[in-house]
This record gives structure tokens, sequence and C-alpha cells, in this order.
């Protein structure tokens, strides 16, 4: 009887392809059994069969193996896909991170495990695993009293990744609360360090943990100097006592002309410092911190951001960072009133450029006449919410800051800034209708309205009244 041939047997290739199939880390076409195999190269990398050493063995210690970097930043490259992620945390990666943490010397193998992990705590589920081990916690902690820039950098974003996840991120402030030293040691980075990536990084962290919690910040600026960790007690006298506020003017200069970014986040970081009395008093009690703050914020106000020939539309970038700095030097400005620096008739470009932030607002707040033809009606209301939210807060800042400003000024200083072109009819103008909307009952009576700038608000009347009148 006749029948359909069979089907021809399976090729080699074919055959290697479907074994393949099961190799395979989750969707991806990476190797588990490649991937097995680097992991136990880094085991034993850490764990040699012979325990003797001898200094070329430590020197041995302190390099890492070209074929075993390439493939653990292979790992680190990989790690970035989740399926890798969660593949690494199934085989107890971490665990075998931490062990290359505790042990090794190497620098750049140290870096790239940080690396890993960090990759790996982007995805929630593994962020949170890795922050409930209490032991790998207290390693990548350790991590920060490192010499090595880059392992820094990773670990510092690590701690980022970590306290941006809400679930995890009270376990990570109470740890850092729990370790006094990485104060020192994250101030000694920001006062030496010229690495402008780890500055930015590092500053980032400071910013979170400051904005997460009032009461570790209150603890960061009282402290002095403490002990580092494994620091012999003869020399813990040597060291010098640390003050928040110097440390982080050291690092906004240093990343100033190469990351705006960086340089935003440390003028929120001082924003954040005068919320408390504390923090004020950090920055004004001693006259060359209150000076050396004053000086830095008044040269980036005055001659870098929002210049007079910069286009209006610039103010979208310089937003943020430009409310974080009138926010800071009004509080200096309201509580340092009788220092020289302060002095108004010197600061008279701080009001030009006040009043050119105002002015910049509204052209930047002014909507194209035909929007309401290309865009709908809910687009407009989310560009409002996401596009002026920031300028608003710029704005107020920036009217609150001029009403005290304008309290002190003097008939001599006023024929001065209109001598000099700081004041003028178009400016005093500006100044008016921007505080004129903060006599409105509705906005009066509001919790954000507070009596002193009630007064304020009262008492520079007169003398934007008599500004105008002098300009016409």
């Amino acid at each position: 009887m006749d029948r359909n041939p069979s089907p021809p047997p399976p090729s080699r290739d074919q055959a290697e392809e479907e074994a393949a199939g099961g190799d395979c880390i989750g969707s991806t076409v990476y190797s588990k059994h490649w991937l097995f195999g680097v992991l136990s190269g880094l085991i034993q990398t850490v764990n040699p069969e012979s325990t003797k050493s001898n200094s070329d063995d430590e020197e041995q210690q302190m390099e890492l193996d070209e074929e075993m970097e390439n493939e653990i930043c292979r790992v680190w490259d990989m790690s970035m896909d989740e399926d890798v992620a969660l593949f690494l945390q199934e085989f107890k990666a971490p665990d075998i991170f931490m062990g290359v943490l505790a042990k090794s010397r190497c620098p750049r193998l140290r870096e790239i495990c940080v690396g890993i992990l960090g990759n790996m705590a982007c995805f929630q589920e593994i962020c949170v695993s890795i922050s409930s081990d209490k032991n790998l916690g207290q390693v990548l902690l350790h991590c920060l009293y490192d010499s090595d820039p880059p392992t820094l950098l990773e670990t510092s974003r690590l701690l980022l990744t970590c306290l941006s996840q809400t679930e995890v991120a009270s376990v990570w402030v109470e740890r850092i609360r729990e370790h006094p030293a990485i104060y020192d040691s994250i101030c000694f980075i920001m006062s030496s360090s010229t690495n402008v990536d780890l500055l930015v990084k590092v500053g980032e962290v400071v910013d979170k943990l400051f904005d997460l919690d009032e009461k570790l910040m209150l603890e960061w600026i009282r402290n002095g100097a403490v002990q580092p960790l494994d620091q012999p007690q003869e020399e813990s006298e040597e060291q010098p006592a640390f003050r928040i506020v110097p440390c982080v003017l050291e690092a906004a200069k240093q990343v100033r002309s190469e990351n705006p970014e960086g340089l935003d986040v440390y003028m929120h970081i001082l924003q954040l410092l005068t919320t408390v009395d504390d923090g004020i008093q950090a920055i004004v009690q001693c006259p060359d911190t209150g000076k050396d703050t004053w000086n830095l914020l008044f040269d980036l106000v005055c001659h870098e951001f929002c210049q007079s020939d910069d286009p209006p539309i610039i103010l979208q970038e310089q937003k943020t960072v430009l409310a974080s700095i009138f926010s800071v030097l009004s509080a200096i400005y309201a509580s340092q009133a009788e220092q020289e620096y302060l002095k108004i008739e010197k600061d008279l470009p701080l009001i030009d450029s006040l009043i050119r932030v105002l002015q910049n607002t509204e052209h930047c707040q002014k909507k194209p006449e035909d929007s309401a033809e290309s865009r709908t009606g809910e687009t407009k209301k989310s560009d409002l919410t996401q596009d002026d939210f920031h300028l608003k807060i710029l704005k107020d800042i920036s009217c609150e800051f001029l009403s005290i400003i304008f309290q002190v000024l003097t008939k001599e200083t006023v024929a001065q800034g209109l001598k000099e072109g700081q004041l003028s009819k178009q400016k005093c103008s500006c100044a008016f209708q921007n505080l004129l909307p903060f006599y409105s009952p509705v906005r009066w009576f509001t919790p954000s309205c507070t009596p002193n700038f009630r007064k304020a608000i009262l008492d520079s009347s007169m003398v934007l009244k008599g500004l105008y009148l002098a300009s016409v």
C-alpha cells in the first residue's frame, strides 16, 4: 500500500537551533549557559584556589583580566534588559556581586558590579528585593567611602534609583541616617572632586534625600566632622569639619560651566536649606559663607542667566534654576539686611535682572492668536499645567523678592538706577503691573500670601508709585 513519504530528518543546524531555544534568557537571544559561565568565573576571581598572597598577587588583585572585563561588561550591558535582570535575580547574582564588593580590591570590577546592580534596580520588583537585603545594603553604602570615582558614580546612581522608588525610599533614608560617616564622604566629594558627572549624581542624591526627609537635612546642617569608618582614633582629630553649605557652593562652582542641569540641582539644594531656620542660619551665620553664597548667586543672575541680549524664550530653559536662586537670595536678603554686600546701591543690577525676568515671563506666557484653531481645549489646559506652572512659581518668587528690595530703596538709589539704566519707565511699569495682582482680595488671603508678604507688598506700593512718577 502506498503512503506519503516521511518528512526528512531534522538537519544538524535545526537541532542546534531548537536546543539553543531552551538556552535563551526569556525572549532574548542571550545564553543562560554563557551567563552561568561568566558568573562562575567571577566567583573564581574573588575566591581563587590558592589563598597564598604576596606582593605580585596583590597587584594582580587590583587589575582585571581583559577577557573577564569584556565578558562582565557584556553582562553589564545585558542587565538593562528586564528578562536578563530578572534571570540574574533568580540566579542570586546580587549575592555574588555582594561577595565581590566585600572581597575584591579591583576598582574596575567593583564599578562594574555596582553598575549591574544599578541597572537591575531600575525594575521595581528587583529594586524592592535588593533594598530588602540588609547585608547588601550595608555593603553598597560602604562603597560611598571608596576612593575610585567611577565606583562612586555607579553607587550614587544606584542610590538615586532606589530613593526614587516610593516603596523603598524610606528604607534607604533610614540606613543613611544610621551611617553618619556618609555625610563626611559626600561632603568630601562635593568639596574636592573635579569629576563633573560624579558631582552631578551626588548632588541629585543629596537633593533627593533633603526632599524626602527634613529631619535628615536638619541633622546634616548641624553636623560637624564625623569619624569615617575604620578611621584610627588618633587620626580623627586632623580631619576637617565639613559644613554642608560651603561644600554645596564648591560643587556648584565646579559644575557651573560644564553642566547646567547639575547647577540646577545644587541651587535647589540651597533652596531646600532655606526652608528651615537652621538652614538659613547655616548660610548667613558665618559672614564669609553668606558673602560667598550671595556673590555666586548674584553673579549667576546678573551675568549669566536671562541677559539683556538673550531671547525671552530662553527663560523656559532657566525657569527652575532662577526660581531656586531668587528664593535663596531673597532669604539671605531678608535675614542679613545690614551686611555690606547687601547694600542696595551695589545691587541695582539685581533689580534689573528681576524685572527682566518678569518681562520675559510675560512674553513666554503669551499664546499665539491661532492657538485656539490649532489645539483643543484639553491640550491647551495640559500645556498650561506643564509649561506655565514653573513660570508662575518663578514670577511669584521674583515679585516677592522685588517687593522686599523696594522697601529699602532711597531717592538717591532710584536716581542712580535711572541714570545707569537699571530703572526706566518701561521697567517700573512692568514691576507695577506684576505686583498689582497681589492686591487681589482673592489672593490676598490665601495661605501662600503670608502676613509678612502682605506687608512687603503694601510697603513697596509707595516706592513703586514714586518710581513710576519719577521715571515719567
